[in-house]
């Protein structure tokens, strides 16, 4: 197995490593930008150094990634005005046909000779403790891990970031929520080889904590905790969801109990036509609703963590008025969207790992859908509402009083040591729930509240048929899950 495994490696590792002339073509491009970043700065009333950062920086970044990130590091005494007026005008200057995006403050992203540039001004703080903004961190980030990589590690870090790509977990955006590069580089560095690496995460047991520098101060509550080595305050997977950690667990197994290429290959499943749906939806036998709607503009870092958190707050409402519900899932519809892949798939990343993004620009207009899959979707017209114990006298006496006369209701009666009541269910399906207003009285994330408000399509069972063009790859994953 050794020789299979490290045959499989070797295959992998030539496949995804750039050829002398794509380092040499993408350095030249790289150098190019910064000279005309340094051209701009000097027209400034102010200081600042210019840095390549990022994968490219540090060798890391696989076979056909065309992407260049440069930072201009600026004083720190200077205001964050400045820093943004300052830092767009070299951007604009550098590349006169970018656009401007925003992190944690505007920058400018652009093309030159095919390669995807951004240009992100940032401070030159002294140590990543005191950073005035989370891009700050990057270029202590890259320094440390210059330091430290060499041929063999880096080529095992594109190994790495290719099977993370293969198993869907890389990507620290908060739609995927996976590995970072910058944490997939230090467990490397961490444990020495790809090889180690994955023996090692078959075995974790989580909460797992590692400490490169062994200076960490906190205590993180997940289940990675990697203090990142240039701040001890941090966990560098912090954004890493407990599914991802298992994901990685399951297929590190398997990758050492079968060595195989495909593992390595991103892939996605043939979307569902409307018959596949249908045909799911009969199966199961269960009640799926879907809520349709226009999803709001805005970055799909600020989307994806309100479609989650308005998920949420559905399921535990009507999983408390006693509509079981089995599963759920949030999708957004693909397309000219916001650019969330640049931290999903490949290396497109100009701030990487260093805060809850929002780096992508606004989506152009798609749908999104909330879906949830009741096993128990129907309720009777009456329900069980139990008082206080009887013995509690002011509180038992007002239930009792509060319902005596109600003729809706059946009771008070006493149950045990308590007054029931049976009274009428305000609504007997979860249909009839996700159809009214009582939607709105649950937690949802406050722009997907606006976006439902202005109004959404209620489909029920084999209705989810007319989510197969937009969303049959998303329906082919919910009906046919893989680990």
């Amino acid at each position: 197995m050794s020789d299979e495994f490290d045959a499989v490696v070797d295959d992998v590792r030539a496949r995804v490593s750039p050829t002398d002339d794509e380092r040499g073509q993408l350095q030249r491009v790289a150098d190019a930008v910064i000279a005309d970043a340094e051209a701009a700065v000097a027209d400034l009333p102010v200081d600042a150094e210019v840095v390549q950062v990022g994968s490219t920086a540090r060798g890391t970044w696989t076979a056909g990634d065309r992407d260049v990130d440069v930072f201009v590091c600026f004083p720190p005494s200077l205001d964050r005005e400045e820093l943004e007026t300052y830092g767009l005008t070299v951007g604009h200057e550098v590349l006169p046909e970018g656009r401007e995006e925003y992190a944690e403050h505007p920058y400018v992203v652009g093309e030159r000779e095919g390669y995807a540039v951004d240009l992100v001004p940032c401070y030159a703080v002294e140590d990543a403790t005191e950073i005035q903004s989370a891009v700050d961190r990057t270029p202590f980030h890259t320094r440390y891990l210059q330091e430290r990589l060499d041929d063999d590690s880096a080529g095992a870090v594109r190994v790495a970031k290719q099977f993370l790509k293969g198993i869907g977990v890389y990507g620290s955006d908060l739609r995927t929520r996976g590995f970072s590069g910058y944490l997939t580089e230090l467990l490397v560095l961490e444990y020495g080889s790809f090889r180690a690496f994955v023996e090692a995460v078959a075995d974790w047991h989580p909460p797992v904590r590692l400490d490169p520098e062994a200076h960490g101060t906190e205590t993180f509550d997940d289940p990675l905790v990697v203090i990142d080595p240039t701040d001890p305050e941090r966990n560098v997977a912090a954004v890493l969801s407990a599914t991802n950690v298992a994901t990685l667990q399951h297929y590190a197994r398997d990758l050492l109990a079968e060595p195989r290429v495909s593992l390595f290959t991103e892939r996605e499943p043939n979307p569902f036509s409307p018959a596949d749906i249908e045909a799911a939806v009969s199966r199961r036998d269960t009640t799926p609703v879907a809520l349709r709607f226009a999803a709001p503009d805005i970055v799909d870092d600020q989307l994806w963590p309100q479609l989650r958190k308005s998920l949420d707050g559905l399921c535990s409402e009507l999983d408390r008025r006693g509509f079981e519900v089995l599963r759920s899932a949030a999708f957004v519809e693909a397309g000219a969207a916001a650019d969330t892949d640049r931290g999903t798939g490949g290396e497109r990343r100009p701030i990487e790992d260093t805060m809850a993004d929002g780096d992508s620009g606004p989506a152009s207009q798609r749908d999104a859908v909330l879906l949830l899959e009741f096993a128990v979707a129907e309720r009777p017209a009456v329900e069980r509402h139990e008082g206080p114990p009887v013995h509690v006298r002011a509180h038992a006496s007002g239930f009792f009083e509060k319902y005596d006369d109600d003729p809706e209701v059946a009771g008070p009666f006493i149950d045990g040591d308590r007054y029931v009541v049976e009274r009428p269910r305000a609504v007997t399906t979860a249909v009839e729930f996700l159809s009214s207003s009582a939607v709105f009285d649950v937690g949802l994330g406050p722009r997907i509240e606006s976006a439902l408000g202005e109004d959404y399509e209620v489909l029920v069972g084999a209705e989810l048929a007319a989510l197969a063009t937009g969303f049959g790859v998303d329906l082919a994953d919910y009906f046919d899950p893989k680990p």
